[in-house]
């Protein structure tokens, strides 16, 4: 059964929100990765955005997460309140990821083809026929 986090989108102050989101629930980080940690072939992040966090997520309880990234204005992606969300699943298999990426996708919109990413992960995002944004996010177990 997969699992449904939320991932918030900020306009650069993402680390800001969740020193705070920290101090109310408690919890730890269980990732910080700023844009200059994850080079990406083709894509240039200028010097003003490099320290901007790229995702960020923090442990909230037993099994529930709390994720984040910042906006790139310099790559023109704009914050609109009602953007800066997403429903993050989680699912158990490769498999179950592309089932349900493509059903919940039907109709709607792709942003990123659901796809092996440079951090190790099968993700994909999309908006669905009714306006709800969705990222559909496979981590293969550790070895």
């Amino acid at each position: 059964m997969p699992k449904l986090n939320t991932y918030l989108i900020f306009p650069g102050n993402t680390e800001e929100a969740f020193n705070f989101y920290k101090s109310v629930f408690g919890g730890e980080f269980m990732m910080v990765v700023r844009f200059k940690d994850m080079p990406m072939e083709g894509i240039t992040i200028p010097a003003a955005d490099q320290n901007k966090i790229m995702h960020i997520g923090l442990s909230i309880g037993k099994d529930n997460f709390l994720m984040a990234a910042d906006t790139l204005d310099s790559h023109g992606q704009k914050l609109v309140q009602g953007n800066n969300y997403y429903i993050c699943i989680a699912p158990d298999s490769k498999e179950e990821a592309d089932k349900l990426f493509n059903a919940l996708s039907a109709g709607g919109k792709i942003e990123n083809p659901i796809a092996d990413q440079p951090w190790g992960d099968y993700y994909g995002s999309f908006t669905d026929k009714f306006g709800v944004q969705w990222m559909v996010d496979y981590a293969p177990p550790k070895k």
